[in-house]
């Protein structure tokens, strides 16, 4: 349930509490600033544990549907990272994890957003996972959760989805990366995108660069588009969603990968499955001159850093 909301260059207050974030982005362009002031719920890594999927998710469904909310996200991991033996709730990639998935997302009555997460497809080859094939399992996560243009939930949202690049298909061959979204919403641009721990699969059990290279050049050709959009609607800013930490500097090994917060390369001797992304989303900010909100999941606890400033 832990969040990280990072604020590269960013000129807007955000105030990040329990498991809804408020957006109040500051903007000549928006002469009343409270009609454009709302909130809306991130959620993700969760549940991790039989209490945490019978009685934890369940309360926090009740909790957003209590709540003035606008929308929520959940920024991915829908499981454990291993499967735990004799559990009663699916922990490892079975096709009863992503259906459980499926109800907690629908039962949620606004709009419910979701991007993947290392847990629920890359690390599924993993043998306590059920050794499947990661492709496979992030194609069913396609066919699932995002086979129409709309997000999930009952009450639903159309979003605008990513046709190409293509990305890598199981069996071989390409499909279009579906799970990759954006949607703008007063004023302010949000868009999800399939970046994934473990190296963002160059790594682990069974690492596979070809699905890598499809995909990461489908999320930076994504960042490209999400930047122009925004620019072209006047959006006050942007925010971006995704799974993995891809660390930004020397900080933290526990946590994320260390890299030079200058060139933004790994330095810690590990694949590097992110700088050329994060290049991209330096690079497209300074460009913007707007503000901009980045978003992820995976290191297990709540921060809000400013970062990539060293540009």
């Amino acid at each position: 349930m832990n969040r990280k909301v990072y604020w590269p260059l960013l000129a807007a207050c955000v105030a990040a509490v329990a498991l809804t974030a408020g957006v109040a982005f500051a903007s000549q362009n928006l002469q009343n600033r409270k009609n454009f002031e709302y909130t809306f719920g991130l959620w993700g890594d969760f549940p991790y544990s039989d209490l945490q999927a019978q009685v934890g998710v369940p309360n926090l469904i009740a909790d957003m549907n209590n709540s003035d909310i606008e929308f929520s996200i959940n920024d991915g991991d829908l499981k454990v990272g291993s499967g735990i033996p004799n559990s009663q709730t699916p922990t490892t990639c079975s096709d009863a994890l992503y259906l459980q998935a499926l109800g907690y997302l629908n039962a949620l009555e606004k709009p419910a957003m979701l991007t993947p997460g290392d847990n629920d497809w890359t690390d599924c080859d993993r043998p306590a996972n059920g050794g499947f094939n990661s492709l496979e399992r992030l194609d069913h996560e396609r066919d699932l959760f995002f086979s129409t243009p709309f997000s999930l939930g009952q009450r639903t949202m159309r979003q605008e989805v990513q046709a190409t690049p293509l990305c890598n298909a199981f069996g071989g061959g390409q499909r279009a990366c579906v799970e990759n979204r954006r949607w703008t919403f007063r004023g302010i641009t949000y868009a999800t995108f399939n970046v994934q721990g473990s190296c963002n699969n160059l790594c682990d059990t069974a690492p596979d660069p070809a699905e890598f290279a499809a995909r990461s050049a489908a999320d930076i050709q994504w960042v490209h588009d999400t930047f122009a959009e925004a620019a072209a609607m006047h959006s006050a800013g942007v925010v971006l969603v995704s799974q993995a930490d891809p660390g930004f500097d020397q900080t933290d090994a526990k946590r994320a990968p260390l890299r030079d917060p200058q060139t933004l390369a790994e330095t810690d001797g590990q694949p590097d499955g992110f700088q050329t992304f994060l290049q991209a989303v330096r690079a497209d900010t300074i460009t913007y001159k707007r503000s901009l909100i980045y978003v992820h999941g995976d290191s297990q606890f709540f921060a809000n850093e400013k970062k990539l400033l060293g540009a």
